[in-house]
């Protein structure tokens, strides 16, 4: 196979002790040994051996000179070294590439938001999509008089949801934000740097290491880290389609992909034909990166969920050892042990489909889906993906308004024309062609009753009998079913899998061995192309990518919202520090980042409860009354109402996915006419009506504060009735 592959083998050789090459240079085994130490196989290397009598009689002299005990150290020490080498200049390119693409990700952080020149209000109103709220919780526990208090407070936390205490480090998944914080604390790092670099600069590490794993797992795959650099370069440069990390540092996907990476990494590794003690290696670094990832993301039990049913293919067909299957499951079991103890008992842990998976066949996993997950949950679920896949339709909101976030619709077109103009998909579906037809010929043979060769070379051509390459098979398989939901997991292993394709020259001798090619010899040309194909690339990459990148990093852009500003200021000066403010989730966020005050509802999409209380929330976009708008603030005991004219007057081309469109719908006030939508109802909506300030609208509400972008409306204790 490849030169890292070779090594591999002839290092596990040597371990046992019985390479022929050992026994031909140390001494002249008797015919018994050789048929002990070799068995049956000699019998067809004796066979080769007398059709090439000749050739070997010419070179007989030769080997005679080099069975010497110096020539038999020599070649080995040699071979060594040159690994070593090679291996060191991987490692140097693995770190330098992660540490290059941190540095460059913090400096386009800084020219696209200007955080030096800014103050901390302004920097951290640059958290969009909500997740500012996790940042709240990093500054809250350096500001506790010490982390153990700063904990018990977040566990017993009555200042966020508004008549409510929860455990919000269980609920929101805090653990970076813990970590971080302490980390800050015990190194003292507030003497030479702030708290929201620290913290920017923690995530962006956590990216560098990400591409690194992206980095090793082409490398381990394909033996050459060329294939490594091929891979970050295509991440790169589809980095918006790869991360969010570019205008949303604190999401925990963010934190939780590059753990994510490294489990990957780990298990290609564990996978492959290593050493014991690399093997080893693998299997605790596979252990610590899943629990870690259990532990930052409340998706992530799905992910190894779908990791998981790529094994069961695996293990079905026979087509990796049931030892290394065994010890994988070890591995999932004991993280959710963990990540459960951890998590303070969390029972969505419990109720995972990991779980489910490892108790046994699929029936028993459908059984134990049904009856782990709580009913309510369970129905939500199915709902959601019968709606998803276009096999029912529903006037529910929080079902229509899942469907409508941007991570859980379905890739635009344009997603891959982007990956077609930077050459990763037209690669990706050879890469994957070639990949799948070599397993679907292995599992015909494993059904057949043939084994699977266990050393296979370069020259056999059987790239689908690489346990490693079938997972992978499997997991770009599966997770590009699963960009449906989530491009973010599906599109860094695209850019992965196919690097280790084109640099591989396992992949082109299976191409050579189908066609029978018999012009050229097919090693020579395989060896050839796996050089110069990613050489091409990586030429047309450098010339059409490079000035962009480069221009990305020196152009002046600015992030400044003044509405945001004003209206957060004016929460600071003149709210009280009690007030429980309602509005939109994603806004409330940032509300809650530069106030702290309580709300009515979080932007957590993972929580049921909360997204009805967001559904509550969101009347104040509907056909309503004033009335009935004042009853349910009240009943969430909420002081103070934003409004937000860009939901209010939204207009959009896809007006399905509108706020108030999706109230309308599920609030029965939607006519159909001539497959044309109407609204209609008796009352006007709600957030156009109340700034006309008339009764009985100004009886319930009193304006405190508005610019162009927000009205903030005091909930009236008393109800005055005023005409």
């Amino acid at each position: 196979m490849t030169e890292l592959r070779c090594w591999k083998s002839l290092e596990k050789e040597r371990e046992e002790g019985n390479t022929q090459g050992e026994s031909k240079l140390h001494y002249t085994p008797t015919e018994d040994e050789e048929t002990l130490s070799n068995g049956g196989a000699d019998d067809k290397q004796q066979n080769d051996d007398a059709g090439d009598k000749d050739e070997e009689d010419a070179q007989k002299e030769p080997i005679k000179e080099e069975s010497s005990p110096e020539a038999s150290k020599k070649q080995p020490t040699s071979f060594l070294l040159q690994q070593v080498v090679k291996l060191f200049f991987g490692c140097v390119a693995a770190v330098a590439c992660g540490m290059l693409y941190a540095v460059y990700l913090s400096t386009y952080h800084e020219r696209k938001f200007w955080f030096s020149t800014k103050q901390e209000l302004e920097r951290e109103i640059t958290f969009q999509e909500g997740s500012g709220l996790y940042y709240y919780y990093y500054k809250h526990m350096l500001t506790a008089p010490s982390f153990k208090r700063g904990l018990y407070e977040l566990t017993l936390d009555n200042k966020t949801i508004s008549g409510q205490t929860v455990n919000i480090v269980q609920l929101l998944f805090l653990y970076p934000e813990l970590a971080t914080s302490f980390i800050y604390r015990i190194t003292s790092s507030h003497d030479f740097i702030e708290p929201i670099y620290f913290y920017v600069g923690t995530v962006f590490g956590l990216q560098a290491v990400c591409v690194t794993a992206l980095f090793v797992c082409s490398w381990v795959m394909s033996g050459t880290w060329v294939a490594g650099i091929l891979a970050v370069s295509w991440y790169v440069i589809n980095r918006t389609d790869t991360t969010k990390v570019d205008h949303a540092v604190p999401l925990r996907d963010n934190w939780a992909l590059p753990y994510f990476s490294c489990q990957v990494a780990a298990l290609t590794g564990f996978l492959s034909n290593i050493s014991s003690a690399t093997e080893m290696f693998c299997y605790l670094t596979m252990s610590a990166t899943s629990v870690s990832f259990l532990l930052v993301w409340e998706h992530s039990h799905y992910v190894l969920f779908i990791q998981a049913l790529c094994l069961f293919f695996l293990d079905s067909f026979d087509l990796v050892p049931s030892r290394k299957v065994a010890d994988i499951h070890k591995v999932y079991l004991s993280s959710l042990f963990l990540a459960y103890l951890l998590q303070f008992q969390n029972p969505v842990l419990l109720s995972s489909p990991l779980l489910s998976i490892l108790i046994g066949s699929v029936l028993a996993r459908h059984f134990q889906v049904a009856f782990l997950l709580p009913v309510h949950e369970s129905d939500f679920i199915l709902k959601f993906l019968e709606v998803k896949f276009k096999l029912n339709t529903t006037t529910d909101f929080v079902t229509n308004f899942l469907l409508c976030q941007e991570s859980f619709q379905t890739p635009k077109q344009d997603l891959f024309l982007r990956l077609t103009q930077a050459s990763v998909l037209p690669f990706y579906f050879l890469v994957l062609t070639v990949c799948l037809l070599s397993t679907l010929q292995t599992i015909h043979r494993r059904l057949s009753g043939q084994t699977m060769k266990l050393d296979l070379k370069l020259e056999d051509g059987r790239i689908g009998e690489h346990p490693e390459v079938i997972y992978h098979v499997f997991h770009t398989l599966l997770f590009g079913g699963l960009a449906l939901l989530m491009k973010y997991l599906w599109t860094p292993y695209v850019c992965m899998f196919t690097a280790f394709g084109v640099c591989s020259p396992d992949l082109w001798m299976t191409v050579f061995k189908w066609l029978k090619l018999k012009s050229i010899h097919p090693v020579v040309l395989s060896l050839i192309l796996s050089t110069a194909v990613p050489t091409i690339i990586g030429f047309s990459l450098w010339r059409e990518y490079c000035p962009r990148v480069l221009a990305e990093l020196s152009e002046l852009q600015d992030f400044y919202d003044s509405d945001m500003v004003e209206l957060i200021s004016w929460i600071r000066s003149q709210a009280p520090a009690s007030a429980v403010f309602a509005g939109s989730p994603l806004l409330l966020g940032a509300v809650k980042l530069v106030s702290g005050s309580a709300m009515t509802s979080l932007p957590l999409y993972s929580d049921i409860n909360l997204l009805k209380r967001a559904e509550d929330t969101y009347q104040v976009y509907g056909m309503k009354s004033a009335e009935e708008i004042y009853k349910i603030l009240t009943s969430q005991k909420t002081n103070y109402v934003i409004i937000e004219e860009a939901i209010c007057n939204e207009l959009r081309i896809n007006k399905g996915c509108r706020i108030k469109d999706l109230l309308d719908v599920a609030n029965g006030h939607v006519v159909y006419d001539r497959g044309v939508m109407y609204s209609f109802s008796k009352y006007g909506r709600f957030c156009q009506e109340i700034k006309l300030n008339y009764s009985p609208y100004k009886n319930y509400f009193t304006r405190v504060f508005w610019n162009r972008s927000y009205h903030v409306y005091k909930v009236n204790s008393v109800i005055s009735f005023q005409y």
